[in-house]
């Protein structure tokens, strides 16, 4: 069911005024991005014309932009994500790490989204594997996914890497599974602790060697005094890893999953409405507990765009990425051993579904199997139906 306001409304209602304001300070990214939420799902980039074979129903279905940023598009693509995901999981109880960035380091991120979110990654994986490598710990080699989220619940800047891990991996000869205790995997503090030698000496490298810029207020940081001063007192700081409770088994892990992997920084579900105040939405104050924490915001429309687009990734940016036993061609070898250690049998290739790629959802009005009549291309509208014949409008999902 569509929601009764959504960010493609605002850019349409709103964006025109907000690039002629912003005339040269948006980059071609963000003018794309606002472009193609704009035109998702209109005659603008086209679609085809479904009519039921039995009763002769007609849906018209525009075609999606499938741009990464865009809240519509994004469910299709996390379906197909999760089904392909579903096969690597294992019958053990799995945890929720979240890797935080202090405030003073997410200042420089902003400025410098491809090299320190991409650090984020790696610091928070190395530590990961390190610390679950430790036979004082450990002592096993694990996999992990891990989810990069840019934005706290009210759209402002707040970068942090989700990662799914497995209670427990295989050991370093590769003779048996190694299980964590179960309600706990490694000591959140010695995370913390290594997470942080790790990302600041590679930050201070990336400094060195002159791939960091500095804008406007922190503009200073380019001298590298300063910006080691900037850094004394994160670096004294307890750096949070926070570790939740086991999933209650596979079918969670993939729920979860399902909400994370492809959101955007704000989902049309939690659009209130759009009127001449502003824009006004749901948001989760994390300082509350109970009912308190669901609240209610409204942004000046213009301040609404401009939390949107802060957090557009790099291009060819990778926000979702495998390490360890599910890192890239080593994934299915490791996932296969580890269900040997496991003693429980792979998944059949033969789970396939008879569903077709080009599925369509059936006749609305009797349930019929809905084929394509027409297809008409970008900015145009398909041909009436003939008199009589019954009509309705949707869009591709």
């Amino acid at each position: 069911m569509r929601a009764s306001v959504e960010v493609a409304d605002i850019f349409r209602a709103a964006g025109p005024a907000y690039r002629a304001a912003h005339t040269g300070q948006l980059s071609l990214a963000q003018l794309k991005v606002m472009s193609a939420i704009e035109h998702c799902r209109t005659a603008a980039l086209g679609g085809h014309v479904e009519a039921c074979e039995d009763c002769g129903q007609r849906r018209i279905a525009y075609n999606s932009c499938r741009n990464r940023h865009c809240p519509k598009c994004q469910g299709a693509a996390a379906r197909t994500w999760l089904a392909e995901r579903e096969a690597d999981l294992l019958p053990v109880s799995y945890f929720h790490v979240v890797f935080t960035l202090p405030a003073e380091v997410a200042d420089i991120a902003f400025h410098n989204k491809a090299a320190v979110y991409d650090l984020l990654f790696k610091a928070a994986s190395e530590t990961m594997l390190t610390i679950a490598a430790d036979p004082k710990h450990l002592g096993a080699r694990i996999g992990i996914t891990a989810v990069l989220h840019t934005w706290g619940s009210a759209m402002t800047h707040h970068p942090h890497v989700h990662m799914i891990v497995p209670g427990g991996g295989i050991s370093p000869d590769s003779s048996r599974w190694i299980s964590s205790r179960p309600p706990f995997l490694l000591p959140v503090r010695v995370l913390g602790k290594l997470f942080r030698r790790l990302f600041l000496s590679r930050l201070v490298a990336l400094h060195d060697a002159g791939r960091l810029a500095f804008f406007g207020a922190i503009a200073h940081l380019a001298e590298r005094r300063a910006f080691l001063r900037h850094l004394s007192p994160v670096r004294k700081k307890r750096w949070v890893v926070y570790a939740k409770a086991p999933f209650a088994g596979p079918e969670a892990v993939l729920a979860y999953l399902s909400r994370y992997t492809h959101r955007v920084a704000i989902s049309n579900s939690r659009l209130i409405r759009l009127d001449e105040s502003g824009v006004t939405f749901r948001y989760k104050n994390h300082r509350r507990k109970g009912a308190d924490r669901q609240q209610v915001m409204t942004l000046a429309t213009d301040e609404f765009i401009r939390r949107f687009l802060l957090h557009l990734l790099p291009k060819g940016f990778h926000r979702i990425r495998h390490c360890g036993l599910l890192a890239g061609s080593a994934r299915k070898a490791s996932l296969a051993l580890a269900r040997e250690l496991l003693n429980v049998a792979a998944p059949s290739d033969d789970d396939t579904t008879d569903e077709p790629d080009n599925f369509r959802p059936p006749c609305p009005c009797c349930g019929g199997r809905m084929i394509v009549i027409e297809v008409f291309e970008r900015w145009r509208q398909p041909r009436g139906p003939p008199h009589g014949s019954p009509s309705t409008g949707s869009s591709t999902p």
